[in-house]
């Protein structure tokens, strides 16, 4: 069985959603989804910091552990829709909102990593600990995509005993490609979009961390500034190069052991041409790439108005035909 599929025929959307900037902006912009209702639980991290996560559950033996994308949170639409979905399938949804990006500033210097993985491993011990799941599932959107892929990738079959299967939509696999990627001109909305929110946020962590200070702000422009003068130092790496290189997943993606979707668009205006890593899933018995010819970052939608977006029903299709 061919583990590299393109899903064209599967996925086509309307005339005038055949571009991948409408396709990353429209839903961004446009779409509204106000269910589910959350709870909110906050986990006490083994640094002193906090971790908190959004959930709504029934009675589900399954759940899903949803991860955003780069200064996401549980509240986007992406996250609301899939969690929808799961849930209408019978799968209880846990959203991890990354340290910061829950509506509060964390109680440490430390921001939140691409490669964060020990955060996202108290969240699942957390799910774990909470209720007798049968069955434990983890799916990602870009950033949030890479941490899942590297989070099975590093734990092997360790995961395997924990985790039954997981997506990635959109997963910037490779940090570098991505990054270099979205500083090009084509790309210029969706940079100063991301700088000038975490500058904001960073600004007013400044403001309760005086050892901050050191950092001149103003000299960031770029993503490659904020990675090389704020993430990396603050997250213990020499500088961005070396923050990717150990933080993207690609590296770990061959030891990954439990059914794994990578769903990506190749009209992606951001990921660079390395996030798509069809040698590993040619290789890798459990490792599936599927792309589609339209789809921008995050997007898939078909038309507007559609209340379950096509990734969500080919993420809920992917894990109750490979996982159960």
């Amino acid at each position: 069985m061919p583990l590299v599929i393109n899903r064209d025929d599967l996925f086509r959307p309307g005339f005038l959603y055949r571009s991948g900037h409408v396709q990353t902006i429209v839903p961004t912009l446009y779409r509204k989804v106000s269910d589910p209702r959350y709870i909110r639980e906050r986990i006490e991290t083994r640094d002193g910091d906090f971790i908190d996560i959004d959930y709504a559950s029934g009675s589900n033996s399954s759940a899903v552990i949803l991860c955003h994308g780069l200064e996401g949170a549980s509240d986007r639409a992406y996250m609301r829709g899939m969690a929808r979905a799961f849930l209408d399938s019978s799968v209880d949804a846990y959203c991890f909102n990354f340290r910061s990006c829950s509506g509060e500033l964390n109680r440490k210097a430390r921001i939140y990593s691409a490669g964060g993985t020990d955060d996202l491993e108290l969240v699942v011990e957390h799910v774990l600990a909470k209720k007798k799941y049968s069955r434990i599932f983890l799916a990602g959107f870009s950033l949030g995509g890479n941490l899942i892929l590297k989070f099975l990738g590093e734990r092997g079959e360790k995961a395997a005993g924990i985790i039954s299967g997981a997506v990635a939509v959109s997963a910037a696999v490779d940090l570098k490609s991505t990054s270099l990627e979205i500083i090009k001109a084509k790309n210029f909305i969706y940079h100063k979009r991301f700088v000038k929110m975490l500058l904001k946020k960073y600004h007013e962590k400044v403001k309760v961390f005086p050892e901050l200070h050191d950092i001149d702000l103003h000299s960031i422009r770029t993503m490659f500034d904020f990675d090389n003068n704020v993430a990396a130092p603050l997250l213990g790496f020499r500088d961005a190069f070396d923050y990717w290189e150990k933080s993207s997943s690609r590296q770990f993606l061959d030891e990954i052991r439990v059914p794994t979707l990578i769903l990506s668009s190749m009209d992606d205006p951001i990921l660079g041409p390395e996030c798509y890593p069809f040698s590993e899933a040619e290789k890798s018995e459990f490792l599936f790439l599927e792309t589609t010819e339209f789809g921008g970052h995050v997007g898939f939608l078909s038309s507007i108005g559609d209340r379950i977006y096509w990734h969500e029903k080919r993420t809920v299709k992917f894990i109750t035909e490979n996982c159960f």
